[in-house]
Order: structure tokens, then sequence, then C-alpha cells
């Protein structure tokens, strides 16, 4: 489990120059442990510093137990990974008030992808819940699609992974 110092996140964002834009991802895996199924949901803020000079990641995780029954199509566990996206983005909005900020998501919309079945839902959530127009899915989705998968990846548990 990944804890984010929120103080260390604020004191960055308050150095940032008005260009920097900010990025919100959210990734989940699947794993089972002990006969049960469980995700890790990992979340990360990227700050593109000036828009142009590199970036820095924030990230946290943690595990929660995983009731989705259709592997094929995970609706339940993917709505909880945007919903913790909501989550964090509310947990931060003070701090990114009046800051370009875009919320992604690791979702396709591509129908052979088990991801597809919630992407208008997942998305609508967002832009309604977060107030938020900026709101990507893959393949327009890099904080979530490879900086909170990458994380997901480096902090998964030592188990089978599905």
């Amino acid at each position: 489990m990944l804890h984010m110092d929120m103080q260390e996140v604020e004191d960055f964002v308050k150095t940032q120059g008005p260009d920097t834009k900010y990025y919100l991802g959210s990734d989940s895996c699947r794993f089972r442990k002990g006969g049960l199924w469980y995700a890790e949901y990992t979340l990360c803020l990227v700050v593109h510093m000036n828009g142009r000079n590199g970036c820095r990641v924030f990230g946290k995780s943690f595990v929660e137990r995983d009731y989705d029954q259709k592997k094929n199509r995970p609706a339940m566990r993917l709505m909880n990974e945007v919903t913790k996206l909501a989550e964090f983005f509310h947990s931060l909005e003070d701090l990114l008030k009046d800051k370009y900020v875009e919320l992604h998501i690791d979702i396709n919309k591509k129908k052979e992808h088990g991801s597809s079945c919630i992407v208008e839902e997942a998305m609508g959530f967002l832009r309604g819940s977060c107030n938020v127009d900026l709101v990507a899915c893959k393949p327009y989705s890099p904080a979530a699609s490879f900086c909170a998968d990458r994380l997901t990846e480096i902090l998964a548990p030592q188990t089978v992974s599905v």
C-alpha cells in the first residue's frame, strides 16, 4: 500500500507556474488471495511543469475486496475505480482550482475490450460529479494508461493477477 503525502503535494503545486498542467489518473488490477478476489486501486497525480518541462508524479494505492462476478466485463470494479478518481479529485479540488486539470481513466471504448461496458457511464459520472470537461479514456489517457498502470505494476501484490 502506497500513501501520498498531501502536504508534499500541496507544497509542490504551490511552486508551479501558471502554465503547469495537472492530470489525475486511475487504474486497478484484480488478484486472488486466500481464495478471495481483491482489487488494488492506484491513483496518480501527474504535474506537467509549465506544460513542457517534464513532470512529477505522486501516487497512492490501496487494496479492497472485489465482488465483481464478471471477469470479462468488470463493471463494478471499474466504476469503483472511477468513483475513487472522483474522490481523489475532490480531495485536491481547492488546490487545483483555476488550473488546467484533466481526468484520465484506464477504460477502452472499443467493444472488444471488457472495460467498454461502462465507458459512457464512467465519463458522464466524472464530468457530472467533478464538473470537469476534460475526461479522457484510452488511448488518450496517459496518466491512467501509463502512469497509474505502471504504479499498479510496481506496487502489485505478490499474487496471481487477472
